[in-house]
């Protein structure tokens, strides 16, 4: 059985929980008026959540030492890697359902609510899993590395990713439940016309992201707890990752697009982490195994983020002149 260390207190996780909740009702306070987002108000609201993981570490590092700090920013940065690629993913689906552009931070906002409880959800397991045994490490690993060859095949094909709304499963479900209306009516989920309860689209696509955020869950949770075993860190790493999200997809909306080797640089660090996990439970075997240290992890991770948007943009202006 693996006894998982963590700096966090009862009462540091009731604040940080705290804090958590503070900062989600401020956001839904925001969007309860639908209105369309100035680049102006998104640069500010996406500084302000830059800001607060950059003083958070600061904190870390002052009250509990180097390591956890480096922990910390070492899973951040991990986790905004990924988190960007759910804003692209985001952005076809908001695309698909042609959600007005009002409402596109409403509907952000409630997958990134729904994101932050399965991470909870997955997090919690993951602590679970690994208290077991060492034996998890390797399982997490595997994953992984199954993940990044998956991610890494999708990139490789070089096939423009497509959102069918109509074969998506959950959404077929909810329409068989209940009616859908064929508008948006402002930030309403549901109304009722002649006397029942019906759907609207903006529902739909609400289920449709959280349906997705399933599925990058089961990929972000493993990578984090590939840099540390700490539950309160990978929590917070989660945390300060999604909740920047809102405003950083009007920031990176224009551009997301032109970042087409972000796919590749994925698959390097996911594979990575990977073989780090993998590495870390055979140096708990095997002592002459040597285990790859968090700062040389964030000088990987960096590195192969700076390099794929360095050539994507390359690629993007050699497109632009040839055409």
């Amino acid at each position: 059985m693996l006894d998982l260390p963590s700096i966090a207190s009862a009462q540091l996780w009731a604040i940080s929980v705290a804090v958590l909740l503070v900062l989600l009702a401020t956001d839904f306070a925001i969007t309860r008026r639908p209105h369309d987002v100035a680049m102006r108000e998104a640069v500010g609201w996406s500084l302000f959540y830059l800001a607060l993981p950059a003083a958070f570490g600061a904190l870390i590092w002052h009250r509990y030492g180097h390591r956890p700090a480096m922990d910390f920013y070492t899973g951040y940065v991990v986790e905004k890697a990924l988190s960007v690629d759910n804003l692209f993913v985001f952005m076809l689906l908001l695309a698909a359902f042609a959600v007005p552009p009002r409402l596109a931070q409403r509907v952000l906002l409630y997958g990134i609510a729904g994101a932050l409880v399965l991470r909870a959800i997955f997090i919690a397991a993951g602590a679970a899993v690994l208290h077991s045994g060492t034996w998890a490490f390797l399982l997490f690993g595997a994953v992984l590395l199954l993940t990044a060859g998956k991610v890494l095949r999708e990139a490789m094909r070089a096939e423009e990713y497509r959102v069918d709304v109509d074969r998506m499963r959950s959404v077929r479900l909810m329409r068989r439940l209940m009616p859908v209306t064929g508008e948006y009516h402002g930030g309403r989920l549901s109304v009722v016309r002649d006397g029942r309860r019906a759907l609207t689209p903006l529902a739909l696509v609400v289920v449709a992201v959280f349906m997705t955020d399933v599925v990058f869950a089961v990929d972000s949770v493993p990578a984090v707890y590939g840099v540390t075993e700490d539950p309160y860190l990978v929590f917070a790493t989660n945390a300060f990752a999604l909740l920047g999200l809102r405003a950083l997809y009007f920031v990176l909306h224009n551009v997301l697009d032109r970042l087409r080797h972000l796919n590749h640089g994925l698959a390097v660090i996911l594979a990575f982490i990977g073989v780090k996990l993998v590495l870390h439970w055979a140096h708990s075997v095997w002592e002459s195994v040597p285990d790859i240290p968090t700062d040389a992890s964030l000088a990987v991770i960096a590195a192969t983020l700076v390099t794929v948007t360095a050539t994507s943009l390359r690629a993007d202006r050699k497109d632009r002149v040839t055409t």
